[in-house]
């Protein structure tokens, strides 16, 4: 409801204060999920070694499983992390996908506020985890396939990114912290600026000015929207599929392409912009191809 009040702009100054304070509520809600995976990659860095990386190989046959099932709860923390750790190489492209196509921000809890049936819920869900686990683990086949066998951990690249010295610090807990606090005044200030301008730009009016009820042409476009790295955007997708401005393939595309921050955190900590450029791609053709079929099972 937070970002649906945003995005609408209908509210009185009063409105716009409180607008503020959620906006910095739903960014430190991003902590408790960047922490630890910052702890996680590393204790990798301080544990790197050819027993580390069997396990990890092992673990990231069934990743996309995983990814799925973490991703489909309704926060976008999940892929935040997701995109963490794969830039410390501690996960697959397969499982960043999966996570990022089964992340549905607040897309549920919205319909399930405007009394959308529960068997179309379910439904949805269960298709958004199908697609996740299909392209995840047609991903990690492709780059099998190309010779890219299982996760390489590199976390040291992270701090050459952010230029941290963290390798100066003893221990665990402070490295983590650091980069923690890093990415998230870089999504703190990326994400007021998109806040800005989707304020300015009309928000969820500019939204039904768009052809999203047209058959594949909707899904085109919702994949486009999906994109937006904001939570409000799966609020005002919801609200448009309630009201008939959005079709149901429109819906199922906007919400397997949106992946709330975890794309803001894959450019800003992965400095390979080719592969990052091509998992955009990839989640942006998958969510858009399962978006047409999807819509005819809701």
């Amino acid at each position: 409801m937070r970002g649906l009040r945003r995005l609408r702009g209908d509210v009185p100054e009063r409105g716009d204060f409180r607008s503020v304070i959620d906006f910095l509520v739903e960014n430190l809600l991003l902590l408790p999920f960047l922490f630890p995976a910052y702890l996680v990659l590393e204790w990798v860095e301080a544990h790197a070694g050819g027993a580390l990386g069997r396990k990890l190989g092992r673990v990231s046959q069934w990743g996309p499983f995983f990814g799925a099932a973490v991703g489909v709860v309704p926060q976008c923390g999940f892929s935040a992390a997701a995109a963490s750790l794969y830039a410390g190489g501690v996960i697959t492209a397969g499982t960043l996908v999966a996570v990022f196509l089964s992340t549905s921000d607040e897309l549920i809890p919205v319909l399930l506020s405007k009394q959308m049936p529960v068997s179309f819920l379910c439904r949805l869900v269960g298709l958004k985890i199908l697609f996740a686990v299909f392209a995840g683990f047609a991903v990690n086949a492709f780059l099998f396939c190309m010779g890219r066998c299982g996760p390489s951990p590199h976390v040291g690249e992270l701090c050459a990114q952010s230029h941290c010295s963290c390798a100066e610090r003893k221990g665990i807990v402070v490295p983590a912290l650091i980069h923690t606090l890093e990415i998230f005044v870089f999504l703190l200030v990326i994400s007021g600026v998109i806040e800005l301008v989707l304020h300015f730009c009309g928000g969820e009016e500019a939204l039904k000015g768009c052809i999203l009820n047209k058959p594949f042409v909707g899904e085109l476009l919702g994949g486009v929207v999906g994109l937006i790295p904001n939570c409000a955007v799966s609020v005002a997708c919801a609200d448009l599929y309630v009201e008939g401005g959005m079709s149901a393939g429109a819906l199922v595309a906007s919400s397997l392409t949106g992946a709330g921050m975890g794309f803001l955190v894959l450019f800003r900590t992965h400095r390979h912009l080719r592969q990052n450029l091509a998992i955009l791609a990839v989640v942006y053709v998958f969510g858009v191809v399962f978006g047409a079929v999807g819509g005819l099972f809701l």
